[in-house]
């Protein structure tokens, strides 16, 4: 039975996880796909750095490059992150016609179309399962069982530390900062939380999806990034009396006709229908719903982060590579053919959404005719207007809804209520996503 080396970079969490798992999973793995599988190198930065799972010395190396050069070794797995040494890890690989694979989301998202001309030009292959919701397999099902589908919808609760802190917003009736800080105590959330609360981590695996569904690389540009930072409890227990739930979605919709789309691309927290099951997705977990317009609407689920959900993503392409090497198969379905170039990114000012709008006002009589006059002079019309009492006559929230409304005309209604003596508080505009 044929063997098939492995070489790894990065041995931290993820890389022990990769190392552990292969090791108690890889007889069975070798009874599915009838090869063996040995990790035989792997470089760490130090060789007694602390791992969740040991790893044995006389595998280990703090040189990248004996690993990635070594004849030995077919398949090479960059776990390291970042972006800088790790494209060079990958592209020295790839240069020497070897199968790389990668849990490396930035990396994808910055450098994909170098990469994976690289791949192409070496007749080998970059597999990236683990870069988009861990565990779940979401790019094997779009790139492979669901090819014959174009995919219309989008909606992925993609980054586990905003639906954890969201979730227990929720629960518990507290506010972010609170709940932030006690989820970095507990290890949810990073000392530095810029790229999960600002969108940046979802933006990086909407980014990987919408490229992949749409077969064009996406400019980043073009992609509406807003995080959670803005939302209060006050959103929350308002969303939920009009019957929402609010989670951070990566959306990824396909407008106008189908000979000529275009391709609407988001992260930003959205209230959702209490009765949708993405409304259920709580805690760390990742959920991805996709609609294709052949298969309808679908749902992967599942862990999106941790070294054992990740080591599951990796073990699969694993598999993947490994075969594709026994059988000489390098190139099966491509990640990019450019099918879906004639498809367009739709300026984020022209995305067409309902609105849940909340602005702090003074309790006095005229406020409301006011913004209700602002919003009608631009075009908007109102779902729904909520006043709560309360006892601050200076910042009374203002809840008001909308029906479907042009982004450009919102931000210019927004701008001019803003300018209102009477308006004590810059509006807080959350997007409604009913899923029509």
């Amino acid at each position: 039975m044929q063997q098939i080396n492995i070489g790894m970079i990065g041995g931290g969490t993820v890389g022990s996880g990769v190392f552990h798992a292969l090791q108690h999973k890889g007889a069975l793995m070798t009874s599915r796909i009838g090869v063996k599988l040995k990790i035989t190198k792997v470089a760490v930065k130090a060789i007694d750095e602390p791992r969740p799972y040991k790893i044995p010395a006389s595998v280990l190396t703090t040189d990248w490059t004996s690993v990635v050069n070594d004849p030995k070794v077919q398949v090479v797995i960059e776990l390291m992150g970042g972006i800088g040494l790790a494209k060079k890890v990958v592209l020295d690989a790839l240069a020497l016609g070897k199968p790389v694979i990668t849990a490396n989301k930035a990396l994808i998202s910055e450098c994909g179309p170098e990469l994976f001309a690289a791949a192409e030009k070496n007749n080998t292959n970059l597999y990236y399962e683990a870069s988009v919701a861990g565990g779940i397999p979401i790019i094997k099902s779009m790139r492979e069982a669901l090819v014959g589908n174009r995919f219309t919808h989008i909606y992925g609760i993609v980054n586990g530390t905003c639906n954890y802190i969201l979730t227990r917003m929720k629960n518990e009736k507290a506010e972010f900062e609170a709940i932030l800080k006690d989820a970095q105590q507990h290890g949810y959330a990073e000392a530095e939380p810029s790229l999960d609360v600002d969108g940046l981590d979802a933006m990086h695996k909407t980014h990987i999806l919408a490229s992949l569904a749409h077969g064009f690389w996406v400019d980043k540009k073009k992609i509406l990034v807003e995080g959670i930072r803005s939302i209060s409890q006050t959103d929350i227990q308002f969303a939920e009396k009009l019957g929402y739930t609010i989670k951070l979605l990566g959306i990824v919709k396909e407008t106008g006709p189908e000979k000529a789309p275009k391709v609407q691309i988001s992260v930003y927290p959205a209230l959702i229908p209490q009765h949708h099951v993405l409304a259920n997705v709580n805690d760390v977990f990742n959920a991805v719903f996709v609609r294709g317009d052949v298969v309808g609407d679908t749902l992967f689920y599942g862990r999106g982060a941790g070294k054992d959900a990740t080591a599951s993503a990796v073990l699969s392409d694993i598999a993947d590579a490994a075969q594709d090497i026994v059988n000489n198969t390098p190139r099966r379905v491509p990640a990019f053919v450019n099918y879906g170039a004639q498809a367009a990114v739709l300026p984020s000012d022209e995305g067409i959404s309902h609105y849940y709008i909340r602005v702090g006002v003074l309790d006095k009589p005229g406020v409301l005719a006011r913004v209700a006059a602002i919003f009608r002079d631009n075009k908007i019309s109102i779902a729904s207007v909520v006043q709560p009492e309360s006892q601050a006559v200076n910042n009374v929230p203002l809840i008001i809804t909308t029906h479907e409304t042009k982004e450009s005309a919102l931000q210019k209604a927004l701008r001019e209520i803003s300018r209102l003596p009477e308006v004590k508080t810059k509006p807080v505009v959350l997007r409604v996503e009913n899923f029509e």
